[in-house]
Parts: structure tokens; C-alpha cells; sequence
């Protein structure tokens, strides 16, 4: 049996645990290993692993050994309660020693949960566990998370749901975050907001929220357009050790600076136009591109996108002139510009 959408969200919170087997599978292995904790939790509790009610296996020591998996099904531990057989980082060539495992279950045996990378539809292991009815099967995609996957953080967080606001600065932040990235960072939330009666704001989270020590395009996009000429030079070098190329930095620039055109041009003020940006921009952030239009004011942005976009065009043609030093002089430029 295969289940999919709300249906195996629902499933990892309260699998069944009258079924033999639960195969999760997917590419994001953090992903894959956050739901199958999940699913563990919800079956064994979280004393099952200290009350040794969980097995755990190695894919490649149940090569070695393939009569493992089935010793740990038909086990009876010393403690009362839901047992688990979990078989970690299965392949196609397990699928007949699990196959034979699955045959020989019973009612009271302890149930199977398998994960594994990327499978195909004509995967021998996917075949192995959906052909039980009393099996499932979920594959994990690249799919951001639904509202009620942040809702269900939340809960178990101890969170009272956010308003609208709040709600889609962090669904941004959660498809911008590893899912268990973004557990742990509402988990920080949690203890954050400890004895503080306060209702929950974006800045609390954003200041939780884990920081890249790495430069990235805003880093350097941040220095222009405040005008800081001296720092520019460093964090080019950096970006570009980092494998960003000239041309990924100017559409990200022009990208930046169409934003806050957008935003210095509308009729209501800046305040009024951050409001009409989509996505929608949150907290600090939003804060620095209503500051930065202000400053910059719509005839500068209008030049700024003339010289960005003649460099655009350079970069994209046979000119022989160096593309890291033409991005550089336009940057300087423009960051010299906001100074005067």
C-alpha cells in the first residue's frame, strides 16, 4: 500500500502498529531520517530504544548476516510494549532477504520500518513492500512543506499557532531550511520564548534561525547598497572562491535593485510598496528594503538598473574584458553612488 500527501503526513504522526512494515524512501537523506524518527517515536515511544524494543540494522551488516533481520522480528524483549526492526539505508538488493523476512511475519512480531535513498517505480524493494496489504510505502520529493506540516512543528514545540503574518515568513523559512534544520530552529524558538508571555514575533524566530558562515550574493548586495565601497573587495573574493560566477552575481543584483525599484516607485511610499513585493519579504529584512529604497530613491535605482544591465549584456557577449573585474567596477560604482 502506498500513501502520499496528507495521508502519510498523517501516517508518520500515528502510523499503525498493526501493520509489518512502513518503507520510507526519498534523495534528502535529513529528510528521510526526520520522518523516520517520527514514525518510531509515534510506535515505540521515547524510551523504546532504552527498553530495547528497538532494533536497529545496518543495511550492510544485514548483507553480511541476512538472517539479522528476521532474529530481530521474532525477538521478545524483557520489556512490555510495541517493538520496531529498523533497517537503515536499504537498497534493491536487500529486497528478497526483507521479502522472506515479511513472509514469515506474524501478528505480535515486531514491525519492520525500512528507509532507503531514491527509488523508481520499478524499484524490486518498493515492489517487496507494497505488495503487502499490511505494508506501506512513502516516498519523500522536493515538495516545500504544507502549513499543517509547520502547524504539526509547532504543536510539538508547545507553539500556539502564529497569525497570517507570522505564519508565511515561516513558510518561507521552511523551504529555505533542511526539515530538520528547520525542527531544531523552531525547538530553539520553544525555549526562547521560555516564561516570555510576549505572543511570538518574526524576529523571534529570525533571530533563531541558523546563520550561513559562508558569503553569499546578499552579503555583497547588502554592502552596495549601503554604500560600503571597503568592504566590497574581500567578499568578492570570497564569493568568488566559493564558485559564484560574475554573470549569477549580476542577475542577482539586478534582481535586488528591481525589487527596490518596485518599492521606491509606488505611489503610497515605500512603506506601502514592500507590501506589494512577492514573495512577500518579513521581519529585519523587510525593514532593510523599505530603509534602502527610501535611501536610494527611484532616479538612482533607475540608473543603477542602466549600468547593471549594459553590464548584463557584456558579460553575455564575446567581450574579451575580464567578467569578475567588469562586475566589480559596476558594483563599486554603484556602491559609490549611494555614498555621495
Amino acid at each position: 500500500m502506498k500513501l502520499s500527501g496528507a495521508a502519510a503526513n498523517t501516517y508518520f504522526r500515528q502510523p499503525d502498529p498493526s501493520h509489518m512494515a512502513l518503507l520510507i524512501f526519498g534523495a534528502d537523506p535529513m529528510r528521510v531520517a526526520d520522518k523516520r524518527q517520527q514514525a518510531i517515536i509515534a510506535l515505540v515511544g521515547p524510551q523504546g530504544e532504552e527498553e530495547m524494543r528497538l532494533t536497529r540494522i545496518n543495511a550492510g551488516d544485514l548483507r553480511k548476516d541476512p538472517a539479522m533481520l528476521n532474529d530481530a522480528i521474532k525477538a521478545q524483549g524483557f520489556f512490555p510494549g510495541h517493538r520496531v526492526a529498523f533497517v537503515e539505508g536499504a537498497t534493491d538488493g536487500l529486497s528478497k532477504v526483507i521479502g522472506e523476512a515479511l513472509v514469515d511475519w506474524q501478528p505480535g512480531d515486531a514491525q519492520v520500518v525500512i528507509t532507503a535513498g531514491s527509488l523508481t517505480a520499478k524499484s524490486a524493494l518498493r515492489k517487496v513492500v507494497e505488495a503487502h496489504p499490511n505494508a506501506v510505502t512513502i516516498g519523500l520529493y522536493d515538495d516545500p512543506p504544507t502549513a499543517a506540516d509547520i502547524e504539526q512543528v509547532l504543536k510539538q514545540a508547545g507553539i500556539p499557532q502564529p497569525g497570517r503574518d507570522l505564519m508565511d515568513a515561516l513558510m518561507s523559512l521552511a523551504v529555505s531550511l533542511e526539515p530538520g534544520d528547520f525542527r531544531q530552529t523552531i525547538e530553539k524558538v520553544s525555549l526562547y520564548k521560555q516564561g516570555d508571555d510576549a505572543p511570538l514575533s518574526i524576529d523571534d524566530v529570525m533571530v533563531n534561525a541558523p546563520q550561513s558562515a559562508e558569503v553569499d550574493v546578499d552579503d555583497v548586495l547588502e554592502v552596495v547598497a549601503t554604500g560600503q565601497v571597503e568592504r566590497l573587495g574581500p567578499l568578492l573574493r570570497n564569493l568568488y572562491a566559493q564558485g559564484v560566477t560574475p554573470v549569477t552575481l549580476c542577475i542577482g543584483a539586478m534582481r535586488h535593485f528591481r525589487r527596490l525599484h518596485v518599492v521606491a516607485s509606488d505611489p503610497g511610499g515605500p512603506a506601502a510598496g514592500v507590501g506589494r513585493l512577492r514573495p512577500p519579504v518579513f521581519g529585519p529584512r523587510r525593514d532593510k528594503v523599505v530603509q534602502q529604497a527610501s535611501h536610494w530613491g527611484r532616479d538612482r535605482l533607475e540608473r543603477s538598473l542602466t549600468a547593471l544591465t549594459d553590464v548584463d549584456l557584456q558579460l553575455r557577449s564575446a567581450n574579451s574584458a575580464p567578467p569578475n573585474a567588469l562586475m566589480e567596477r559596476v558594483l563599486i560604482r554603484l556602491a559609490m553612488m549611494i555614498g555621495r
